[in-house]
């Protein structure tokens, strides 16, 4: 071999090794970037898992609640309706009373709501057709008893049951409905404790 195939020789050699160290540190840097990629992918999947599980959790307390929103509305509407129907009978009742049952509860009506003054009192008409014989000389005795004097009006009313009371040209309207409504609160209070307590 001559000396200028040994000097190639040896150039050669040592290129190939640069070669091969070059290739062993790209090989290293792969594997280093390799594990690092892994290692951020696993890092993300965690992160990804537990948002997930998170936002379920989420959706979950979201459906339940909304599940209980929804029970509590449909049993307050249900217990709603219920109150309703038993005020609606007990004034059907009230108003559908036998003649003996219905003058008695107007008799204590005009006692709790006759004023101490002169008025007049006025009935529908079906009231004034059915009343009972001798009720005008009791509005007037009930009337006194309470200071006042009232009269009973020919002119009619349309209303199911009750009566109109007028003072000064004012009406206080004493109408089975006019009760029902001004105290519609307080009597579902009553119903309510009655049948939920």
């Amino acid at each position: 071999m001559t000396g200028l195939e040994k000097m190639k020789s040896q150039i050669l050699d040592e290129a190939q090794k640069n070669a091969d160290e070059i290739l062993e540190e790209a090989k290293k840097e792969a594997v280093e970037i390799r594990e690092a990629a892994q290692e951020e992918a696993q890092a993300e999947c965690t992160r990804i898992l537990e948002r997930s599980r998170a936002e379920v959790k989420n959706a979950e307390e979201r459906s339940v609640s909304s599940c209980a929103l929804q029970k509590r509305k449909v049993l307050l509407e249900t217990k709603q309706e219920i109150i309703a129907q038993v005020l609606e009978k007990a004034y059907n009742t009230l108003a559908e009373a036998d003649e003996e049952t219905y003058f008695r509860i107007i008799r204590k009506m005009i006692g709790k709501y006759a004023a101490s003054q002169a008025g007049e009192i006025c009935f529908s008409k079906k009231d004034l057709e059915r009343m009972p014989k001798g009720f005008e000389e009791e509005i007037q005795r009930i009337a006194k008893e309470n200071g006042g004097a009232l009269v009973l009006s020919e002119e009619t009313r349309d209303i199911n049951g009750g009566f109109i009371l007028i003072y000064g040209g004012i009406e206080e309207n004493c109408s089975f409905q006019a009760m029902f409504n001004s105290r519609k609160d307080e009597l579902s209070d009553k119903v309510h404790e009655v049948l939920f307590s």
